[in-house]
Formats: C-alpha cells, structure tokens, sequence
C-alpha cells in the first residue's frame, strides 16, 4: 500500500466526525466531502496497477479530489457549518494527500 494511501485512509477517520456535524446543515455538502475522499483512495488503488498514462491519469484525478476535500471543508467553514479550528486536521490531511498524489501524477 502506497503511504498516500495510509494518509488518505486518515484523513477518511478525520472527516468522519465532520461529514457527521455537516450533514446536520447539508446532507449535499457531507456526500460530496465522503465521496471525494473515497475517491482519492479509490483512484490511488487503481493508479498502483496501471501504467504510463493511465497510472498518471490515476494519480491526477486522486490529487483533483483530494482539493476538492479541503475545498469542501473550506465551504463548511464558510457557510459556519464547522468551526476552523474543527477542521484544522482534516485540512492539513487533505493539503498533504493532494500533494503527494500531485507529485506521483508527474
């Protein structure tokens, strides 16, 4: 198992508490931040079988959906769904995760 995966596994037991508080305000917003991380997880075990472009197409589409994470947490903190500070792991989790599979796309 790639260690994006280990991380990307963590950051999934991190936003389970969120999806969890943000679902009370948005159910939308809490299956989109569920099904984003489990992409990224997802995609990082398809991308660990393929290869060239696709391996890369893998990784890329892993490194989009773990932004689209710490975009939806952003939006939860907006919108006062959560508190910043409540998303402070998760945040850093997602920015990590993004940029490793960024680095694996290339």
């Amino acid at each position: 198992m790639l260690d994006a995966q280990l991380l990307t596994l963590e950051l999934i037991r991190a936003l389970r508490p969120l999806c969890e508080q943000i679902a009370r305000s948005s159910g939308d917003l809490a299956d989109q931040l569920r099904r984003a991380a489990t992409s990224v997880m997802l995609n990082l075990g398809e991308g660990v079988r393929r290869t060239g472009r696709d391996k890369k197409r893998a990784y890329r589409i892993a490194a989009a959906e773990a932004r689209e994470v710490g975009a939806a947490l952003e939006a939860a903190v907006a919108w006062a769904w959560v508190d910043d500070a409540a998303v402070t792991a998760a945040r850093a989790l997602a920015d990590r995760v993004g940029r490793i599979t960024y680095a694996l796309a290339r």
